[in-house]
């Protein structure tokens, strides 16, 4: 990733993609599995469907718990916004009209496999990440470039353990 001087008022985005041995229905099923999803996070810890819910569906919501050495534990609510198997996959973290944070899964047949992209925006509601920047405001831009880039490698890694799952080379946690 290379510096852009975001500021977090900008709605910065980052994206990583990654080709799969699979089909795009093996990859769905496992970028869909939200449960799955804290066995490959070095962040998210748990995640909890709400309302009775039992999996992914348009208007979902699922409880999230992460934890991070610099920014400690917090818990977020995220709605479901975008559900078309199995193509994607997206999220708004609180405020489905005023979000914190977007993140998305993309799942495209690509010649024998897939190819898959994940994408997340900050804001434009204020974040956990806010109240860094409004202690040292004249660092904003650095504090959103070191977060975009740790949200980066953790993507990445994220997108190679969905791989090794989804070509049968390994297990999630390993």
């Amino acid at each position: 990733m290379e510096w852009t001087g975001a500021r977090y008022a900008d709605k910065p985005t980052v994206q990583v993609e990654t080709w799969i041995n699979a089909s795009p229905e093996r990859v769905w099923g496992l970028v869909s599995d939200i449960e799955l999803m804290p066995e490959l996070s070095p962040e998210l810890q748990s995640v909890e469907w709400q309302d009775g819910a039992t999996g992914p569906a348009l208007g979902a919501r699922f409880i999230g718990r992460s934890e991070h050495d610099a920014l400690g534990q917090w818990q977020t609510t995220s709605h479901i916004v975008d559900f078309d198997p199995p193509r994607s996959f997206g999220w708004a973290v609180e405020d489905p009209d005023n979000p914190t944070a977007i993140w998305r899964f993309t799942v495209l047949p690509e010649g024998d496999g897939t190819l898959l992209r994940q994408w997340m925006q900050m804001g434009p509601a204020p974040s956990g990440l806010s109240l860094a920047i409004e202690r040292m405001p004249d660092k904003e831009q650095k504090i959103v470039f070191v977060r975009l880039r740790e949200f980066e490698t953790n993507m990445t890694g994220t997108l190679a353990a969905i791989k090794d799952l989804a070509e049968g080379t390994g297990k999630a946690g390993s």
